[in-house]
């Protein structure tokens, strides 16, 4: 259940100007030297394993995960390998995966001329490591503007190579896996120091049967709406810190309390509290978690206040995983899910991030409706773990922005009550 990486994000000068002075992208089409832009590329929701995925590898799909170090796939001979004495060896290596077993082989720092790199990817589905050299791999997006995919861009990304076998439990057809950490050789990171943009990105994951977006270099973020609908500048605006967990690269940040209809919850003193020495605790996002799991001294005064909330409500049996089901038809339904009361988290400044029904039931048969909220149980495990892990079922049509230079995130809260959706970026190729 805890976030996987162990080690601090800071970069070395030197990686950081080995990266930054490395050639930038190319650009298809252009002469090479037009002005920067923002990458955009489509989303996709795997109907199988829920987990989501962009299409950056020569068109192949990595699974986003926001917890990740490295971006990882299985290489092909010949492949090209990273020196151990690299300064880029030691970086990828300060994120040991806590449960991989080191080969003995390709460690950093090494003296020895022919001595390769050896990395180790992380399956964040199935809990698993591998190990294998760390390369150069060709990337590919489309450089926007924020509205529309504008040309097509390419740039080589260090990334791990993996065993076929780590793709087990990925979404079928899944070529690896891109890590959006905090971490410097995450794709955000990556994007940031190759293309020469903002170190900034923005999710918009759609539901089921919608292309999400994602847009890596910063700029606008425009969705289709009866008047189209600029989100981004307003997020930066607003921003609210995120907290640093120095045993991992994950996006953590404060909640001060959860209210039910505007009734703060009484949960035990410091509950969503961050050790920052152990790296427990603490609240943060998760792409590779469906719905926000709780520990149970939080979920159990959630599940509870919103079961006396809906007590007229005729129950179903509950539905493995969910604790508490309901017939749909009981709620009345309104533009932002079942007319149910909102469930508040409450941020930084007073401000509030609000679940309404779309975010806080689930839908899993013709006419039955689940509580999208999960107990992460009891145990070690848990003791170890996160709080509260925020899942992509409350993530989905909310556009969320994170600044890894200026350690900031923004949401825009359900865009369902706006009147547009995160399927509504438009990818017509627009003119540069």
């Amino acid at each position: 259940m805890s976030p996987h990486g162990s080690s601090s994000p800071a970069l070395p000068l030197l990686v950081l100007s080995l990266l930054l002075l490395s050639p930038p992208g190319t650009l298809a089409g252009g002469d090479g030297s037009p002005p920067s832009r923002p990458i955009v590329t489509p989303i996709s929701k795997d109907g199988s394993t829920s987990l989501y995925t962009i299409p950056v590898k020569g068109g192949a799909p990595l699974v986003l995960d926001l917890a990740g170090p490295l971006v990882w796939s299985p290489c092909q001979p010949g492949h090209r390998t990273v020196p151990c004495k690299s300064s880029v060896c030691t970086v990828a290596n300060r994120n040991h995966p806590a449960n991989c077993a080191y080969t003995g082989t390709g460690q950093p720092g090494s003296p020895d001329p022919t001595c390769a790199c050896t990395a180790y990817p992380y399956n964040p589905a199935s809990g698993q490591c591998g190990s294998g050299d760390l390369t150069k791999m060709p990337l590919s997006a489309n450089a926007t503007d924020g509205r529309n995919p504008l040309f097509p861009v390419s740039f080589p990304a260090y990334a791990a190579c993996a065993p076929d076998g780590l793709l087990a439990s990925l979404p079928a057809g899944a070529a690896g896996v891109a890590g959006l950490s905090r971490q410097p050789l995450s794709l955000p990171s990556q994007v940031a120091s190759r293309l020469k943009v903002a170190k900034q990105f923005a999710l918009c994951l759609a539901g089921d049967g919608q292309t999400g977006a994602a847009i890596f270099g910063g700029g606008p973020f425009e969705l289709q709406a009866a008047q189209p609908m600029e989100l981004a500048e307003d997020l930066r605006k607003n921003a609210l810190p995120l907290l640093v967990n120095p045993k991992s690269g994950a996006y953590y940040f404060r909640l001060h309390g959860i209210a039910v209809n505007g009734a703060q919850l009484s949960v035990p003193a410091g509950a969503f509290d961050l050790d920052r020495r152990q790296g427990t605790g603490g609240v943060l996002f998760s792409t590779v978690t469906r719905f926000t799991t709780l520990r149970s001294d939080i979920f159990s005064p959630l599940i509870n206040a919103f079961e006396a909330l809906t007590r007229d409500v005729p129950r179903r049996k509950p539905f493995p995983p969910f604790d508490l089901c309901f017939d749909a038809s009981g709620f009345p339904s309104t533009r932002v899910g079942p007319g149910v009361a909102n469930i508040d988290l409450m941020l930084d400044g007073g401000r509030n991030w609000t679940l309404p029904g779309a975010s806080s039931l689930v839908q899993v048969g013709g006419s039955t409706v689940c509580f999208a909220f999960q107990n992460m149980g009891f145990g070690a495990t848990v003791a170890n773990s996160p709080a509260v892990i925020i899942g992509t079922h409350q993530m989905e049509d909310n556009l969320v922005l994170f600044d890894l230079e200026k350690g900031t995130f923004g949401v825009s809260g359900l865009l369902l009550g706006r009147s547009t959706h995160c399927g509504n970026f438009n990818f017509a190729m627009g003119s540069s």
